[in-house]
């Protein structure tokens, strides 16, 4: 379109940056809340305590999470086969995710309705599985891009999917898993300390500790598997990138040490993974120093930091094939028109400040610690 002031390929990479912007966002978001629910049982260990946690992310959780919704909506609008292939193959791994998150606001309604030690009991470790089984599953997807999916493509371009649900469950897509796990579990442990006082903040700061010295450590055994035991993928012919979205359009081959060759090329995304190391390392040092606020933030920073580095060593690649690498899902082949991610674009320009701002007025309002007497004197605390 000759009237679209941006041309195709600088949209396609807008769109990708739009698209690790919103997946950082959720992780940022509602991250915390998926850490601080999977410490639910651990940081606190009375109904009291367990109710101050419950009510320091229970206002907020829902506006956390239209961030999972505004990543799912743009895959569907701006890569609908990335889209296609990742709903349909994680198919199982998605009604999984969905139905733990589901727990969390069935636990939040119905946990205080009845004043019983089980059924109480019962309702935190569901908050729980709500917290943990998405954490770990959302890394694990991850591994699972940076493997390959078994997907591929007939003569008339109909998406097959060739794996199953046990088949994700492979030793590098679980350490993956175990990465996002332990971030996760020390963001949301920087989050108590910075507003819960007390012996429950105390716990969750020892909780976190470990949780984040796990995570470096983590990390970096996947980084040395994905460069010595993990074959990437590259395209090897000449692809045309704003050229038509025709996955098969290209030539793909496989090799060791591939996912690396980014940060030959382009030394200046090796910030990815450092500040993926620095972040979770300064947030284990704020959290011994007990400065909750500056943990969330160099947590944050260390989030930022290792979805990034997943990002920059896949691209251009969305979703490698394992069993048809020519499928290869990539920036450059599996966008929409460019009309509709100029559309987008324009929404996206009005709409996301409107939930910035909005975002930024609601923990405004809900700043403060959260003690016995706020939890009591709130009426329409969980």
């Amino acid at each position: 379109m000759t009237n679209i002031p941006l041309d195709y390929e600088t949209m396609r990479l807008i769109w990708w940056l739009l698209l690790g912007v919103l997946l950082i966002g959720f992780a940022i978001m509602d991250g915390f809340d998926l850490g601080v629910g999977t410490l639910l049982p651990f940081a606190a260990r009375t109904d009291e305590e367990r109710r101050l946690l419950i009510n320091l992310i229970g206002p907020t959780w829902e506006g956390n999470q239209v961030w999972l919704i505004l990543g799912g909506g743009a895959i569907f609008a701006a890569w609908p086969a990335l889209y296609a292939v990742s709903f349909s193959g994680f198919y199982l791994a998605m009604i999984a995710i969905l139905l733990a998150l589901i727990l969390r606001p069935v636990g939040f309604k119905f946990r205080s309705k009845v004043e019983n030690t089980t059924w109480r009991s019962t309702w935190d470790w569901a908050l729980f599985i709500g917290g943990f089984v998405p954490a770990l599953i959302f890394g694990v997807a991850v591994g699972n891009v940076l493997l390959g999916v078994p997907f591929r493509f007939d003569n008339a371009m109909r998406i097959y999917y060739d794996g199953n649900f046990f088949g994700l469950l492979t030793p590098f897509a679980l350490l993956c898993g175990l990465v996002s796990l332990t971030m996760l579990v020390a963001h949301g442990a920087t989050v108590i300390v910075a507003r819960v006082p007390g012996i429950v903040g105390e716990r969750a700061r020892s909780f976190g500790k470990v949780a984040a010295l796990l995570s470096v450590v983590l990390f970096a055994l996947a980084g040395v598997w994905l460069a010595f035991g993990i074959n990437g993928y590259v395209v090897t012919s000449v692809q045309d990138v704003a050229g038509p979205s025709n996955p098969m359009l290209k030539t793909v081959t496989t090799g060791s040490g591939v996912w690396m060759e980014n940060y030959t090329k382009h030394s200046w995304m090796l910030i990815a993974p450092v500040l993926g190391f620095a972040g979770m390392a300064l947030s284990f040092i704020a959290l011994h120093c007990r400065k909750g606020t500056l943990a969330f933030l160099c947590s944050s920073a260390g989030i930022f930091g290792i979805i990034s580095t997943a990002g920059v060593s896949l691209f251009p690649f969305l979703l490698p094939s394992s069993v048809m690498p020519n499928a290869s899902l990539t920036v450059w082949d599996a966008s929409s028109s460019h009309l509709t991610l100029f559309i987008m674009l324009i929404a996206t320009v009005i709409f996301l400040p409107l939930i910035l701002l909005y975002t930024s007025w609601v923990y405004s309002v809900m700043r403060g610690p959260i003690t016995k007497d706020s939890v009591d004197n709130t009426p329409n605390a969980y």
